[in-house]
């Protein structure tokens, strides 16, 4: 089981960016896939998670409506809209993957990537 996060970046606030994961390894339709960040002196926070048997879950009321997590079966990949980015989404952002359900908590997703750092600033 392989994660690859990429997509990050540095915006200017009011941006956008899309996130993805690639996975590899294992059928992405049999797991759910989170997106977690972990800002500096944080902790890692769940953002949105898509299991096939769920659709789709946007954690927090200040991320909804602007953070959409989508996936493409075909391409084994997950994605991570993100729109109206403001300085205090700036984290690296994390996916991880877990048979079954979604779950907010990080401590029940075995297999992580590597962060993408994301830096909202002007």
């Amino acid at each position: 089981v392989q994660l690859q996060a990429s997509g990050g970046g540095l915006v200017p606030p009011g941006g956008s960016l899309r996130l993805s994961c690639a996975a590899s390894g294992f059928p992405l339709d049999l797991y759910a896939i989170g997106w977690f960040r972990q800002g500096p002196g944080k902790e890692r926070e769940g953002v949105a998670c898509h299991s096939v048997g769920e659709g789709s879950t946007t954690y927090k009321e200040s991320m909804k409506g602007r953070f959409t997590i989508s996936r493409d079966n075909a391409k084994n990949t997950v994605f991570l809209q993100m729109n109206s980015l403001e300085p205090e989404d700036t984290a690296v952002y994390y996916c991880a993957s877990r048979p079954g359900h979604c779950s907010y908590w990080p401590q029940f997703f075995g297999s992580w990537g590597q962060g993408t750092q994301v830096t909202v600033s002007s």
